[in-house]
């Protein structure tokens, strides 16, 4: 990796924290919440979308593993109220269910 790679990695990374779904529920209405299923690197996915890397975001958008969230993740997520990791790549705000076993985002991959 390059150093302005990791420069801003570790900047996304710096960026990135913990966020209710109460916090979110007005990006959501909004329309520029992108959910990341687990498994997927948060910042990885961040990253992409910072490069306007229209492929790498293709990819995991086909596979539906990084997704515009939907009316029914909002209606689930009202009902469980879980914690997320979430980062903003304006006007984007990205999140990712937050993994217990996990303490920060990097490790949710």
């Amino acid at each position: 990796m390059s150093e302005e790679v990791d420069a801003l990695r570790a900047r996304l990374i710096g960026e990135t924290g913990k966020m209710e779904w109460h916090e979110l529920e007005r990006h959501f209405a909004r329309g520029v919440v992108v959910a990341v299923n687990p498994g997927i690197d948060l910042i990885d996915v961040a990253l992409t979308m910072v490069n306007d890397d229209k492929d790498g975001l293709e990819k995991w958008f086909s596979a539906g593993t990084v997704r515009r969230a939907e009316t029914a993740d909002a209606e689930a997520w009202v009902k469980t109220q879980p914690l997320f990791w979430a980062v903003v790549i304006a006007p984007w705000v990205v999140i990712q269910a937050v993994d217990d076993s996990a303490e920060s985002p990097v490790e949710l991959h």
